[in-house]
C-alpha cells in the first residue's frame, strides 16, 4: 500500500543546480510533495552546486543538527579580479595585475594563512540580519553596515591546479564559512585580489554529493520512490557522528 504523502519523513540529498537559489529547491520539492514542513541544512548560493541537504516532514526538527556538521567544496578562483559580492555574479570594484612571479608555491603559502581557527567578516551580500535586515537588501542599495566577525575553522584549503588566473581549490569547513570571502581574503593576502568563478558542495560530513538526486531526476519521480529516497531520521543522525 503507498504511504500518504503527507506522512513522509526523512533527508532528501539533492544536487543542486547553478542559478538557484536554496529557498527555490525547498519551493520545488514543497510543490512537488504537496507538503508545507519542508526546509533545508545550510544555505547554497545561487552560483554554487552540489550537496543541498533538503528536510522533509518531522525531519526539519534536525535541522540544528545537520546545520552544524562540517562541510567539503571545490571550486575555481580567479585572481586579479575583486567583486563587491566576492564572486563572479557581483559587479567587478576593481582590477589588478598579477606578478608574473606569482607561481604555485607563492599561492599555497597564501592558503596556509587561513588554515585552523579564525574570525570571518561575513560579506555584505548575504543573508546574515542586521537589526532583522539581511546584509544582502543593504547591499543592494550601496550601503555597508558594521558586522560582527564569526568563528570558523579551516581544516583543509589546498590548491588543485593552477593556471593563471585561475586555480582550483579544495575546502574542508566548519559551518558558516563564506568560501567566496575566503578566496577574497586570500586574494587580498596575495596583493592581487580573487573572486570566486565556481563552488560545489560535495559533502556535508558523511553525507556525500554523490548520493544525491539531480532536480530533474527528482521532479520526474513518482511519489512511492521519492519514498524510497529519503533517508530516516534515525539514519542521519548515525551519519553526523564522527
Amino acid at each position: 500500500m503507498t504511504r500518504p504523502i503527507k506522512d513522509l519523513e526523512g533527508i532528501l540529498l539533492v544536487d543542486k543546480p547553478a542559478g538557484m537559489t536554496s529557498h527555490d529547491v525547498v519551493d520545488r520539492v514543497r510543490r512537488k510533495l504537496r507538503m508545507k514542513r519542508i526546509g533545508h541544512a545550510g544555505t547554497l548560493d545561487p552560483l554554487a552546486t552540489g550537496l543541498l541537504v533538503i528536510l522533509v516532514g518531522k525531519a526539519t526538527k534536525l535541522s540544528p543538527r545537520l546545520m552544524s556538521l562540517d562541510k567539503e567544496y571545490e571550486g575555481t578562483f580567479e585572481l586579479g579580479k575583486i567583486s563587491d559580492s566576492h564572486d563572479s555574479d557581483g559587479q567587478i570594484l576593481e582590477t589588478r595585475p598579477i606578478e608574473p612571479s606569482l607561481d604555485r608555491e607563492a599561492i599555497v603559502a597564501a592558503m596556509r594563512n587561513f588554515i585552523g581557527d579564525q574570525y570571518q567578516t561575513p560579506p555584505m551580500f548575504s543573508a546574515v540580519k542586521i537589526a532583522g535586515v539581511p546584509l544582502y537588501k543593504h547591499a543592494r542599495k550601496g550601503k555597508v553596515v558594521p558586522r560582527e566577525p564569526r568563528f570558523i575553522r579551516i581544516s583543509k584549503f589546498e590548491l588543485l591546479e593552477w593556471k593563471a588566473p585561475l586555480g582550483k581549490f579544495y575546502v574542508y569547513c566548519s559551518k558558516g564559512s563564506y568560501i567566496r570571502t575566503l578566496v577574497h581574503d586570500m586574494g587580498e593576502n596575495l596583493g592581487c585580489g580573487g573572486l570566486l568563478s565556481q563552488l560545489r558542495r560535495t559533502a556535508s560530513h558523511k553525507l556525500k554529493v554523490e548520493d544525491a538526486t539531480t532536480l530533474q531526476e527528482f521532479q520526474s519521480l513518482a511519489y512511492a520512490e521519492i519514498g524510497n529516497r529519503l533517508i530516516p531520521g534515525p539514519q542521519a543522525l548515525a551519519l553526523t557522528n564522527c
